[in-house]
């Protein structure tokens, strides 16, 4: 589908551009931009705004995805030249026919017939697996290519997307130079413990940057960080890439905010889904910490919050954890890995864990302070390799199971605000014992 209501189309990528970025995006033998999706960005041309749709067999969800992209851009940016990048990872469910194929006047106000420039929608299937660290390298390279100003990554499997997450993703780059915006969401206290336990916490304490969600499927980026970081960014690997671009924002001194979007879907997750999580988020800001040494170990104290557009506490509707299965994991963790939290635990705090697994549900607390130092501790042996990294990653699981099945102890009747203050209580433990971070990093033990 192309919409272009200028007489003239706009510049075409340089040949000299493409055939930059063709020959440095390589995936092993294979041409990483197809002949035939070079083609498409040059037919698109220059374009001011640019939406990345990442799919994988998303049919079910997608036409009202795109509805809701198209509406966006009809309300909040009518005058400017737009595109819409599907990066398929090998739908077999007709995704990318349904994302080109929808037609923009299902969105279009009355109004606002004639006012849209240029509205492109291209789709591109990439070599190999689904991959997110694939597609959005496909999307950095069509920015790039096609100029982009401003950039959105939106998920393919949101059942309550709002035409305004367009504009709020957007509007902070495009009009307010901002050059990375992250959504906030009205979650359940219980949704998110990885998020409000370990990644928002840890981060804001070494890195003094408060993003509450430095790890998600939707966020805004302007095409001075997309270049930067698609030029820049060890490719290999593409796992967490998204938690990646969120810490080159950081380090790279680059303006960031946040933008209040509104309840998020809650996705079930199974127990066995943890590891894999756990190595796409710990697992990369462990890696990360390695590299960004210089940059975090000189932070004092966090900055304040970075602008945000706000929005109402956590849902408290009732929603069933099974509790009892999160501390049997736990303490079933604790006995059969127990040489390996040698290799990586000090002696007095896995003295405390082998402690806590002992003991029954009522006693049973893993309180913050411990949590910190057990994290820090994961952290420095991760960067000596004391054991396989992997390993380490996956040692972490039922030790996040035991402070899980604390929080939800703790916080089972507990309002909104006592969340939030529970949550900050623990992130200025985080803060307050960074120099025992510090002190095991530098550590020869």
């Amino acid at each position: 589908m192309n919409v272009d209501m200028e007489t003239k189309s706009q510049s075409a990528p340089s040949r000299e551009r493409v055939a930059a970025i063709h020959t440095e995006l390589k995936v092993e033998d294979e041409t990483f931009l197809t002949d035939n999706f070079l083609r498409q960005l040059i037919n698109v041309g220059e374009v001011d705004i640019l939406v990345g749709l990442p799919t994988y067999n998303n049919a079910k969800t997608i036409g009202s995805v795109v509805r809701a992209i198209q509406s966006g851009i009809l309300r909040s940016f009518p005058r400017e030249r737009a595109v819409i990048v599907n990066a398929d990872g090998g739908s077999r469910d007709g995704t990318p026919e349904l994302v080109t194929g929808i037609s923009i006047d299902d969105g279009r106000p009355a109004s606002n017939l004639f006012a849209l420039r240029t509205l492109h929608s291209i789709s591109t299937r990439y070599a190999g697996s689904p991959s997110s660290g694939v597609a959005l390298r496909t999307i950095l390279a069509a920015a790039e290519l096609l100029r982009a100003k401003a950039c959105v990554v939106m998920s393919p499997e949101s059942t309550n997307i709002e035409t305004e997450w367009l504009s709020k993703l957007l509007r902070p780059i495009y009009r307010d130079g901002f050059d990375l915006v992250t959504p906030t969401y009205r979650r359940h206290k219980f949704e998110g413990l990885l998020m409000t336990n370990l990644l928002y916490p840890m981060i804001r304490a070494l890195y003094g940057v408060r993003i509450h969600e430095p790890y998600t499927s939707e966020f805004g980026f302007s095409g001075r960080l997309g270049s930067q970081f698609l030029s820049q960014n060890g490719w290999n690997d593409g796992q967490g890439v998204e938690l990646r671009l969120t810490l080159a924002a950081i380090t790279g001194g680059y303006r960031i905010s946040e933008s209040f979007l509104g309840e998020k879907d809650h996705v079930e997750r199974r127990a066995s889904d943890l590891v894999p999580t756990l190595r796409e988020t710990v697992g990369v800001l462990f890696s990360a910490l390695e590299s960004d040494f210089a940059k975090w170990s000189t932070v004092a104290v966090a900055q304040p919050e970075v602008p945000t557009g706000g929005g109402p506490g956590a849902l408290l509707d009732p929603m069933r954890v099974n509790r009892k299965r999160l501390r049997e994991m736990f303490s079933t963790g604790i006995v059969e890995l127990e040489s390996v939290f040698r290799s990586i635990l000090s002696p007095s705090t896995l003295a405390e864990l082998q402690r806590i697994a002992r003991s029954g549900e009522d006693e049973f607390h893993y309180s913050g302070e411990l949590w910190v130092k057990t994290v820090y501790e994961f952290a420095a042996s991760f960067q000596k390799s004391v054991i396989s990294r992997d390993h380490i990653i996956q040692a972490l699981a039922p030790l996040f199971r035991g402070r899980a099945f604390t929080f939800l102890t703790e916080n089972r009747n507990a309002s909104a605000n006592d969340v939030e203050n529970n949550i900050e209580g623990l992130c200025l433990e985080f803060e307050r014992l960074k120099p025992y971070l510090l002190q095991v990093w530098k550590s020869g033990e």
